[in-house]
């Protein structure tokens, strides 16, 4: 990648999206600037967390505004998504037909890291997420839980400079939340980008910063008046 890192930011300009130019916006005027650490994304479903995710990553792209990446290149560049990206989508996405030791391989080797580099990080992070006696099984084969920890962990074999999250912890018990919490505070080093988008509250403490995406939603006025009635 082109430039460092090291001191730059990620920052939305402006930026709004929606679906379509007969529906509402989902993003409006929207511009911030992220620093390295852990930002947490917090706000009711539908207030736009994971359009917001997407549009970070490129994979959406703004009808207005523009996003930049720590390098200085558009979200939408495809060498920053393959090797500075790494991104865990709620439903998960682990390829079903295989093993988990798999994933991350290929993983890696998407990336372009050396075979052996990506052997050395698929067996670190499937040791730190607890995956490594898993590390044969297909993803049908485990619980929740360790899903959940697999797809994490396929996210960080290629050790991207920006981490996105959607729900990661989202119906994981206490136990797997910690590991996850304890691998993520252990990646993010001061120069890396993590952004989390959660209703978690367990995940409060590890975060630098929260953004509080509810003031971005739109009023629903009618529910204003209904609230007055039962007054």
């Amino acid at each position: 990648m082109p430039g460092d890192a090291s001191k730059s930011v990620l920052s939305c300009e402006h930026v709004g999206y929606r679906y379509t130019k007969h529906t509402p916006w989902i993003i409006n005027d929207f511009s911030y600037t992220f620093l390295p650490g852990i930002s947490l994304i917090k706000g009711a479903s539908g207030c736009g967390k994971s359009t917001l995710l997407r549009i970070l990553a490129g994979y959406l792209y703004p009808e207005k505004g523009s996003v930049r990446t720590p390098f200085g290149t558009s979200a939408r560049d495809k060498n920053y998504q393959r090797k500075e990206l790494g991104f865990v989508f709620q439903l998960l996405n682990l390829l079903p037909l295989a093993t988990v030791f798999r994933n991350l391989e290929m993983a890696g080797s998407m990336a372009g890291l050396d075979h052996r580099i990506t052997l050395e990080r698929t067996g670190h992070w499937l040791r730190l997420l607890g995956l490594e006696h898993l590390s044969a099984r297909r993803p049908n084969e485990l619980s929740g839980g360790q899903q959940q920890r697999a797809a994490i962990a396929r996210a960080l074999v290629k050790h991207p400079s920006v981490l996105l999250l959607d729900e990661p912890t989202s119906g994981l018990d206490d136990l797997n939340a910690q590991v996850i919490s304890q691998a993520l505070k252990q990646y993010v080093t001061e120069n890396r980008f993590c952004i989390i988008c959660s209703h978690d509250h367990r995940l409060d403490s590890l975060a630098n910063e929260v953004l509080d995406f509810n003031r971005f939603l739109p009023l629903e006025r009618h529910l204003v008046s209904l609230v007055g009635t039962t007054q």
